[in-house]
Parts: structure tokens; sequence; C-alpha cells
């Protein structure tokens, strides 16, 4: 095998065949197949000069800091490593070889089919126990992600949602299908906000895609709202709080007298926090009153795994909202849902620190402030978010100026 940067790449047949490539392929998974190529012998800088990338997003897609989702470019990584037709077909491109319908030969017909006949097989031996322990371990992955983050169990996650995706893609039962398509809707709309949390927002959105899709087909009017409005904290990360308020007061509008109270208190406390980011005071605070009124007793329903709330995230919504109009009961909201942390929601109290720090700063206590975000930034390195380590390098900065840093 050559090793210049303009040698053609040309893996070994056998690697096209094995299920682990499949995998890659059926997944689109451009980090995994730029793996194989390295595993054979291609540098960062062929692959970039063989696919039109550069080596520098080469680098960064190998890293796990970037994705592909343009099919151009999806027709170009397969060009550039020669990807024979059967697997330009897992990757979902058009065969190069059109001498039949499908640019097949008879013997990649029957193979087809025999994988196909396979995959049903291993599907229908999913049972509803199955389904229970799949449930289980999404919600242990649920209760990971609130103490680690997202990155931490980012192939644990991986894995699960393939799994999953795998059982429902080929499940014929009916009724076994749509309790597959609600696991699907829950595990993918937990992957969102894990994306959100590392900020990257296409990913969210497909995931929150590939989760109202599931949602519709499980029938699940509360699951449908819940993701449908857990997307629009994608637009809100985008800086478009105008669409986010928008479609917030949709999903609650077209599902919030369907759902069970605790669903509709989270989607006014949600619909509150994108009015805040709006600016839009009157709204907010409408809003932030709707869902306290409306909250029930105790952290959750069994009806919904994937939604906790009570009074003390309601406590830390309204901090975190009304602290953007310098109400100056904001503190004592913040502080009250700090106490109530019981040290498994990391990423939250993140979040709330944050918001607590910059109440104190408002106020003109940026001593007082500084611890707070100080350990802010302590646990959004640990959970691994982005999303609040942005924030917080801000308000850190703000501190400093305030203290003659």
């Amino acid at each position: 095998m050559q090793n210049g940067a303009f040698d053609p790449i040309e893996l070994p047949a056998a690697v096209w065949e094995q299920e682990q490539t499949r995998e890659i392929l059926r997944e689109r998974d451009i980090a995994g197949l730029f793996a194989l190529a390295v595993k054979y012998g291609a540098s960062q800088v062929r692959i970039g000069t063989a696919t039109g990338l550069g080596q520098p997003r080469v680098n960064a897609i190998l890293r796990g800091n970037g994705t592909i989702k343009e099919l151009a470019v999806i027709e170009r990584i397969a060009s550039g490593l020669r990807l024979p037709d059967h697997a330009r077909m897992l990757l979902g491109l058009a065969p190069l070889d059109i001498a039949s319908p499908t640019g097949d030969h008879d013997d990649e017909h029957e193979e087809q089919t025999t994988e196909l006949i396979n995959r049903l097989d291993a599907a229908a031996v999913v049972d509803p126990t199955t389904v229970m322990i799949l449930r289980t371990d999404t919600n242990n992955l649920r209760l990971l992600d609130r103490r680690l983050g997202g990155p931490a169990i980012a192939d644990k996650m991986h894995a699960q949602m393939a799994q999953i995706q795998r059982a429902h893609r080929h499940a014929i039962r009916p009724g076994l299908r749509a309790q597959l398509a609600h696991l699907l809707a829950e595990t993918a709309s937990l992957a969102g906000w894990q994306a959100i949390n590392t900020l990257a927002l296409n990913d969210a959105w497909t995931h929150y895609e590939r989760a109202k899709a599931a949602a519709y087909e499980a029938d699940d009017a509360a699951l449908l709202a819940y993701v449908s409005g857990e997307q629009a904290y994608v637009l809100m990360e985008l800086g478009r709080p105008a669409e986010a308020t928008e479609l917030q007061q949709h999903v609650h509008e077209q599902h919030g007298g369907h759902v069970l109270a605790r669903l509709r208190t989270w989607l006014s406390a949600a619909e509150a926090e994108a009015a805040a980011i709006l600016g839009d005071e009157t709204t907010c605070r409408t809003a932030l009153d709707q869902a306290a009124a409306l909250l029930p007793d105790g952290d959750g329903d069994p009806e919904m795994p994937y939604l906790s709330i009570n009074a003390h995230h309601i406590a830390r919504w309204r901090g975190n909202c009304l602290v953007r109009f310098g109400d100056p009961d904001t503190a004592e909201d913040l502080r009250s849902a700090l106490a109530g942390m019981d040290g498994t929601y990391n990423r939250a109290e993140s979040g709330v620190r944050c918001d607590l720090g910059h109440a104190l700063l408002a106020v003109g206590d940026p001593e007082a402030a500084q611890p707070h975000i100080q350990r802010a930034q302590q646990l959004a390195t640990m959970t691994g978010s982005r999303r609040q380590r942005r924030r917080i390098d801000e308000l850190s900065k703000a501190v400093n100026r305030a203290l003659g840093r």
C-alpha cells in the first residue's frame, strides 16, 4: 500500500464484509470510516486529500469534534475511500455500477437477502422482558448523565442507541414495535440533550427529529410534547429565541390539555425560559406562575421516567429566568434551588451556581459570587458541558473586572 498524499486509498476487500464495518456504514459514522482507513495505512493528510476535506477537518472528525451530514460531502468521502457499491448503498448512496436496477450482482442480492433475514430473526427474539432490560439501561444512562455528563458515557449511549434502533427497525409485531418506538424516542431525546450541552447543535436537532418520529409511532402525546419542547432549546442555543417561544407555545397549546400536570408544569417553565431569553418579561412571569400553580406533589410520575421536576426545580427555573430582568428576589430563589440539590444533578447544579453568581454580581457582591462561579466551572468541566462553560467564562471575566483584577 502506497503512502503518498495523492496515492489512491484502497482498503482490503474483506474489510467491507465485516459486520462492524457494515454498522459503521449504516450509521453514517464518518469518524469510524476514517479510523478504518487509518488502521489500514492511510494518513490523515492522505484521507484529507482524497476526500477534499483537508487534514485539519479529518483530524477533528477523528477526535469526535466534527460531523458530516451533507450528502455531497458524503459522496466525496465514499469516492475518496473507494467504497465498493454494496458499501456505498449501506451508506445511503447510489451504486456506481448501474448495469442492473440496483447496481448489484446476483451474489450481492443474495447476500443482502440473507442479511435481512438474519436481522429479522434477531429482532424476533426481542420480547417484553428484553424491552424492559433496555429501558432499565436507558434509565441508568439518564442517571449517569446527570452525574457525569454526556461525554463520559458517549460510547455507552452510542451502543444503546444502535441496539434499540436495530431492534425497532426490524421488529414486526405491532405491540412490541410500539414499545421499542417509545424507548427509542426517550433515548434519542436524552442523546439530544447531551448534544445540546456539548453545543453539537446539528446532532441535537437530528436526535430530536428521530425522537419525534418514534414518539409519533408510539402514539404517545406526552412523549411527543416533551421531545418537541426540548427541541426548542436547540433554537435558543442558536440565538433564535422568538422561534423557540413560538414552538414552545404551539406544543403547549396542542398537547397541554391531554397530558399530566407535571408535564404541563415543565412546558410552562420551558416557555418561560424562552421568553426570558427573548426579553419578554410579561410572558416569562405569566408562564412561571402557571408552572408553579400546576406543579403536583412529588418529584416524578411512573408514566414519565424521563421527566423529574419539583418545587426546587421551579425555583431554579425562576431564578434562571428572572436574573435576566434584575429581579431582587432571584438570589433567594436560586439559594432555595441549591439547597434542594441532592448531589445527583451535577450539570444542573453547575447552572444554578452560575445563575446565583450572576445574581450576586448584579447586586454588587462579586466576592460572594466568585466561589459559586468557581464551583460551577468545576462541575461544568467534570460533566463536559460546553454550554455552561461558555456562560461561566463570561461571568468569570465580569467578576474579575468587578474585583479589579
